[in-house]
């Protein structure tokens, strides 16, 4: 395999490993579309033969009148008949996740079609996964609307989970107006995969309501608070007893106590806290990062990119964002500096530094030998003098500096 080939693949493990998002959540949406499908199946499994059954007995040894009968069957087929409306529903949900996993498979498939990374089909691939990622970003920064709009414009509704994030932001959105009903109505509609994971999501929201409930200080409500937590605090498996003593504990505090850990039950930043929660919920129960794709993405090149003069306090002119004659680095910008910080410094299992590095006085490394090979090749430059081969300035030798790699 030649070094071109490698490389090549090498990008092309790449991409698919950073874009294995664009399969799993069709793939986890199709599989909770079945469980809905089974779960319908089975409750009206449980419910019609019986009746079925009951009713022909019934009718045989004559203990039912024709009507009562005939009414007993009219129930039967009417709840046949929801059950058809909903498969029909599901059905439809069913398509559309095959038909968006169909579109996001040829989506990654054009990728091995393309010859070479320098064909300009790579180019135009690389722009829509950028619109991917980019329509990412925004519905996880919460500007849906702008991110429906782009996806809209570029056509690429199939690869993104416009749905799926919008869902999760208004169920956001609640939680920052102190509304737990959403939230909670979510917790509900997947409360086995909740309970798989043991996740203390709708543990947490429980909790909340009972803290609204004591923050009133009304007799009424610290009764009903008390309800509330025998029902859902006390008999939550999951719930740690330390936790239900603290809950216990806040009816004899009010919401201005000074006395930890009550204080931070009745701060208004635990909001903050169960957005956070949930959001780190979703994303786990439906495969998500918990990273927008664009920030991976990034990390993936400024990793690559990344020296530790990048981050020191020594850091040359070239790294000033202000400077238009001279070259950038990407990890000293203003603008990526702070993402790269935490990333992982660049390495390098083989040396690409000449094996004798000198310095020009402008400031430039190269190869002695090679640059005195280019400047005698080139023919305009005097015995005993080169050529910077980027900015065409001519030295002497006598100016050029050994360079000592430590």
């Amino acid at each position: 395999m030649s070094l071109r080939m490698a490389a090549q693949m090498t990008k092309l493990i790449s991409h698919h490993l950073q874009d294995q998002p664009l399969l799993r959540l069709p793939h986890e949406l199709a599989r909770r579309n079945f469980k809905s499908v089974q779960r319908a199946v089975e409750r009206e499994k449980e419910y019609v033969i019986p009746a079925l059954k009951d009713t022909a007995n019934a009718s045989l040894s004559n203990t039912q009148t024709p009507d009562q009968t005939l009414a007993a069957l009219d129930a039967m087929i009417s709840r046949m008949q929801g059950l058809k409306r909903k498969m029909e529903g599901l059905q439809e949900e069913e398509k559309k996740i095959h038909n968006q996993s169909r579109k996001r498979i040829q989506h990654l498939e054009a990728l091995h079609k393309i010859p070479s990374l320098a064909d300009v089909k790579y180019d135009q691939w690389s722009r829509v996964r950028l619109d991917r990622l980019l329509v990412d970003h925004m519905l996880r920064s919460g500007y849906s609307d702008s991110a429906q709009k782009l996806a809209k414009e570029r056509g690429i509704e199939d690869l993104v989970d416009l749905g799926v994030f919008t869902q999760c932001q208004r169920v956001v959105e609640s939680l920052r107006k102190r509304e737990t009903k959403e939230a909670l109505q979510w917790c509900g509609e997947n409360k086995a995969a909740l309970k798989k994971t043991q996740h203390n999501l709708e543990f947490e929201l429980r909790l909340q309501q009972y803290i609204e409930m004591v923050r009133t200080q009304d007799k009424s409500k610290k009764v009903e608070a008390i309800i509330h937590a025998k029902k859902y605090l006390v008999s939550n498996q999951q719930s740690q007893n330390t936790e239900i003593m603290r809950a216990a504990g806040l009816l004899v505090f009010t919401q201005d106590t000074r006395a930890e850990p009550y204080k931070s039950l009745f701060s208004l930043d635990r909001w903050s806290y169960l957005s956070n929660l949930f959001v780190k919920t979703h994303h786990e129960l439906l495969s998500l990062p918990s990273q927008p794709l664009l920030h991976i993405a990034l990390s993936a090149g400024l990793s690559a990119l990344k020296t530790p003069l990048c981050h020191s306090a020594y850091q040359s002119s070239s790294s000033n964002s202000q400077s238009t004659s001279t070259y950038v680095c990407p990890i000293c910008s203003t603008e990526l500096n702070d993402l790269a910080r935490k990333m992982p410094y660049a390495h390098h299992s083989k040396s690409y530094v000449e094996s004798d590095p000198i310095v020009l006085p402008n400031g430039r490394v190269y190869g002695k030998h090679r640059l005195i090979e280019n400047s005698t090749k080139i023919g305009s430059v005097e015995a005993g003098k080169v050529k910077d081969p980027t900015t065409g300035e001519i030295f002497s030798e006598s100016d050029m500096k050994k360079v000592y790699i430590m």
